[in-house]
């Protein structure tokens, strides 16, 4: 009778835990994720193609300052989103800027997705005061001005692309800590745990096997979540002269320079602004859409 219960233990820990099956969305039935995923391939495209459209995005035109977008531009052929008030191509600038907006963004969310998995993984293991005291500093986390704390942070470490991930990080890992840690306390009550520690399986082979495959589907959302709030916040930094440093320029930068001028160049303005407000738009109509892919009765 033990032999058997043992083996029935064994079998059941042996096998691929797989989360419960749900009727997922079909692709060909996900607007949302087709449509901010054509947007926001059109959105690399341009990052990693853009200045190849136009001239050099530091190059210098000193007869064509403040041009305008080419449909306006009368004579002027070759700047479609017309040129700054150094004479610099506009286009091939809110190229560079989409590749260091971008990339500020993705990068913040892998830093925060990794020690946000960690932290609520660690929580969720422990329990108990443990939990308690780790749930608590996440609290005090949240009561802090984030804004403030990040503007703080970015000019006490310097304006460079590293020390501005990190700040933007800083906050932006509770969350994903927080939606693991409830995931795991889930995940710990269910029968297959207690058939793995009845084997002697270790903790960090459980993680591995059972806890990050059915957390999987949850860090691809936070991840999702935390790229447009890195990018907004990056903007908002670099709009007041607190993002990267020049040569670099992010679309905020762009948008600040264009807000000084937007009363005799409003291009310089709309162009990186219509850039930022729509890859929000895209990037969350994409969280939206893989939440309903992955629980179409949470993404109603």
């Amino acid at each position: 009778m033990s032999q058997t219960l043992a083996t029935s233990h064994l079998a059941a820990a042996s096998q691929p835990v797989a989360p419960t099956k749900k009727a997922k969305v079909p692709w060909s039935k996900a607007p949302k994720l087709f449509w901010s995923g054509v947007f926001l391939g059109v959105i690399v495209l341009l990052a990693l193609l853009g200045p190849l459209l136009g001239p050099d995005p530091n190059a210098i035109y000193p007869d064509l300052p403040l041009s305008p977008p080419w449909p306006l531009a009368g004579q002027v052929m070759g700047h479609w989103f017309g040129t700054d008030d150094l004479g610099r191509d506009l286009l091939s600038r809110t190229a560079v800027g989409a590749r260091i907006s971008l990339l500020i963004g993705v990068a913040t969310a892998i830093v925060a997705v990794v020690i946000g998995t960690l932290y609520g993984t660690i929580a969720a293991l422990f329990e108990g005061k443990t939990d308690t005291l780790m749930m608590r500093i996440i609290d005090i986390l949240y009561a802090l001005p984030s804004l403030m704390i990040v503007i703080l942070f970015s000019v006490f470490l310097g304006r460079g692309l590293v020390s501005l991930v990190l700040a933007l990080s800083l906050f932006s890992w509770p969350d994903t800590a927080r939606i693991i840690r409830g995931q795991i306390l889930s995940l710990k009550r269910e029968e297959f745990v207690e058939a793995f520690h009845s084997i002697g399986g270790s903790a960090p082979l459980l993680i591995w096997r059972h806890f990050i495959p059915n957390t999987l589907g949850l860090i691809i959302l936070t991840a999702t979540i935390t790229v447009p709030r890195a990018v907004l916040t990056e903007s908002t930094l670099s709009f007041i002269g607190l993002g990267v440093e020049p040569p670099l320029s992010s679309w905020g930068t762009l948008a600040g320079e264009g807000w000084q001028l937007v009363r005799v160049a409003p291009h310089m303005l709309f162009f990186p602004a219509i850039f930022i407000f729509t890859t929000m738009i895209a990037l969350n109509l994409l969280g939206d859409g893989l939440r309903e892919y992955f629980d179409p009765k949470k993404g109603r």
